[in-house]
């Protein structure tokens, strides 16, 4: 059985084939199978920059990380991200830190 995607605009697992395009059943969004296959997420920062893998970024607010005894400062430059999909949608390594997840919404790219 062939698996069909969700849809773009209300993430609905409804969506069903209609020949050349799907259409969701929740919000009345259609959209073309082409378009399926050449859609990508494009993740922006907490200014609108639209952020790459490898890009540089620096914390715009103190982050309180669980476990910690202290935040991550604002300011502090995170170097070499990496786009991951989910809430926390940067993969990165924070300087005194290790490996972290974060937030777009919190980074400014440099």
């Amino acid at each position: 059985m062939e698996t069909l995607p969700n849809c773009p605009e209300c993430q609905s697992t409804y969506t069903y084939d209609d020949g050349l395009m799907y259409v969701c059943p929740e919000c009345a969004h259609e959209w073309s199978k082409e378009e399926e296959k050449i859609t990508e997420i494009v993740k922006k920062d907490a200014f609108g920059n639209p952020l790459v893998d490898g890009d540089s970024v620096t914390v715009i607010k103190d982050l309180k990380v669980k476990g910690a005894s202290q935040p991550i400062k604002q300011g502090t430059k995170v170097k070499n991200i990496r786009l991951v999909e989910g809430d926390h949608d940067i993969d990165c390594k924070v300087d005194g830190f290790g490996p972290m997840k974060l937030k777009s919404e919190f980074v400014k790219k440099l």
